[in-house]
């Protein structure tokens, strides 16, 4: 399956990235320089490098300038700081050096070991040849039946083991998932005494983000445990969940005002969405409070609302138009596999899964773009999982550092990411995407899945869905498809795909409106919501449909009705009027 290169990295510089235009790329090997955007682990080589990066992508990197080199790591002795990375082997890179950076480490820890490279140094040219250890290949269905995924999940766990679990913390709340679903009897005298810390947590400051993931952990541990020492806590935090939830089953960054309006900006789904499952997962371990229950009917029931329309937004919003953002479209595939909703546990699974283009931007940065991915993917079975491994497994070994932790890979300086989470310990967040083989966590899929394990032809078909979308390429992806393939995007299973199609469709000089008024004539639902956003983005060209989208103003789809009073306004004044 053809690898999508260089999505969504770094731009040139934030006002660069800002303004959309692309800086220079700067040749090392003649004296270029690196602007201030932030370099990237460069996997398990102990190295750290910088690569030229512009709207988004790091597309146009020819060169790795190596910024610092760990003591004691492969590449130390081999690597140092100010020497360029030119290629692999003795080729010099014709592509996305990160990409090509990344697949030749997943090749050498595939085979003997030996990542051989290309370095430059005060100008000498030499072949050089890092030593990692040999993990061997992923497998076609990894994080599943998958011998590297296993070992990597297993000095993970022993790297956050050796650092212990100290505060309460968002990051110790993940490591101590991650040790909790090793199984491993050794960590549980840790896992013991952090769970009693989170059984006496409380805060008001950004209250629904750290009681969403406190309560998560609490939850798992007592259910796999059955300690119930700390159940009085789980309660009590279960409780305070759902009495912070808003009145239309929302949390805002703080729990909910008396009045139950949100409180601390809006509605805020990222975190709702975890405070959702956590409650889930109380229930599950013996929570049992009638308005715990009422809290978890409530906030499912909005959540849902965006099954097929689209990725579940920051807010209260119409839906987002990717497949994905923070996680949550990934959250939301366990949260409604928890509940037993086939339906909607599909289609969030689908949208995570063709998330795989779109995983390095996220609001404020991708950190729950990548935590939540594998875990919502793999409710799609084996096969989903490796067909989305195969698109991903480049940026999890770059991201993998030489003693087992996970740093940090920001997103794009400009596409609000605000650096907060540059010093997180990302391990155990990571660790969460080689878990699921392991089935010990609700989590990562103790109780078998309501959604039907994929077959390939399945699996493919949902990968395609997230072909030929950068976030540089807003308003132009699929530019270069042609007239008939679009018209059939129209039709897709994703809302993403539908959008994309009838945008572009829009920008063709067709007569485009009688083909798209039969589309809506008999025509299955998602072909008719996609040739309803296609009539809306032609603007007054598509004048003539105006009695047509009236009409649907009062169709039993309440999603068709609410297309087409998106699509009215965008026709000329005469024909907006209702007749």
């Amino acid at each position: 399956m053809t690898l999508v290169l260089g999505s969504f990295l770094l731009a040139g510089s934030a006002a660069a990235a800002r303004r959309g235009t692309e800086t220079p790329v700067p040749d090392f090997t003649r004296g270029g320089q690196k602007d201030t955007s932030h370099d990237w682990t460069l996997g398990p080589t102990g190295a750290r490098g910088w690569m030229h990066g512009a709207q988004g992508q790091t597309a146009q990197s020819r060169q790795i300038l190596v910024t610092t080199v760990a003591e004691g790591s492969p590449a130390a002795g081999t690597l140092q700081p100010g020497d360029v990375i030119l290629g692999i082997g003795k080729d010099p890179f014709d592509s996305d050096a990160r990409v090509r950076f990344a697949n030749a480490i997943g090749t050498a820890e595939a085979n003997d070991g030996a990542l051989k490279l290309l370095r430059w140094r005060q100008g000498t040219t030499t072949p050089v040849t890092i030593k990692l250890p040999v993990l061997g290949a992923y497998s076609a269905t990894a994080p599943f039946d998958c011998a590297k995924s296993a070992k990597i999940f297993e000095q993970g766990c022993k790297v956050v083991a050796a650092k212990g679990l100290d505060k309460v913390s968002m990051p110790n709340d993940l490591n101590a998932l991650a040790l909790l679903a090793s199984g491993k009897e050794e960590y549980m005298p840790m896992l013991a005494a952090y769970a009693r810390q989170v059984a006496d947590y409380e805060v008001e400051s950004f209250a629904s983000w750290f009681y969403g993931y406190a309560t998560l952990f609490l939850a798992e541990y007592v259910a796999t445990t059955g300690d119930q020492s700390v159940m009085p806590g789980l309660q009590r935090l279960s409780n305070e969940i759902a009495h912070g939830m808003s009145g239309v089953g929302t949390w805002g960054h703080k729990f909910a005002r008396p009045n139950g309006n949100c409180n601390g900006y809006g509605a805020m789904n990222s975190p709702g969405i975890v405070l959702a499952t956590a409650m889930v997962i109380a229930r599950e371990a013996g929570v049992k409070d009638p308005e715990v229950d009422a809290a978890i009917a409530k906030s499912s029931s909005f959540l849902r609302w965006y099954v097929n329309k689209g990725g579940i937004p920051y807010g209260d919003h119409l839906p987002w138009a990717g497949h994905e953002d923070n996680g949550k479209c990934s959250g939301a595939a366990i949260l409604f596999d928890l509940l037993g909703d086939r339906a909607a546990a599909e289609f969030f699974t689908a949208m995570s899964t063709a998330a795989y283009s779109e995983r390095e931007r996220g609001h404020t940065g991708n950190f729950f773009n990548v935590l939540w991915a594998m875990p919502g993917v793999s409710r799609g079975g084996p096969i989903a999982a490796g067909a989305y491994m195969q698109e991903q497994a480049w940026y999890y070994d770059l991201a993998r550092k030489w003693d087992g932790s996970f740093a940090y890979q920001g997103s794009p300086p400009g596409e609000e990411e605000h650096r907060k989470y540059t010093n997180w310990d990302s391990t155990g967040a990571y660790l969460l995407t080689y878990a699921p083989a392991l089935k010990s966590l609700h989590l990562t899929g103790k109780k078998p899945s309501v959604v039907q394990p994929w077959n390939r032809d399945e699996a493919a078909q949902v990968i395609a869905a997230g072909r030929d979308y950068f976030s540089s390429k807003r308003g132009k992806a699929y530019e270069g498809r042609t007239k008939d393939a679009l018209l059939a995007g129209l039709g897709s299973w994703s809302p993403a795909v539908r959008k994309r199609s009838a945008r572009a469709l829009a920008k063709l000089d067709d007569d485009l409106v009688p083909e798209l008024l039969r589309l809506l004539s008999g025509s299955p639902i998602n072909t008719r919501y996609g040739a309803v956003e296609a009539l809306g983005y032609l603007g007054p060209r598509a004048n003539a449909a105006a009695p047509r989208l009236r009409a649907l103003l009062q169709d039993p789809d309440p999603w068709l009705q609410g297309l087409a009073s998106q699509a009215l306004p965008a026709l000329g004044p005469e024909e907006r009027l209702a007749s």
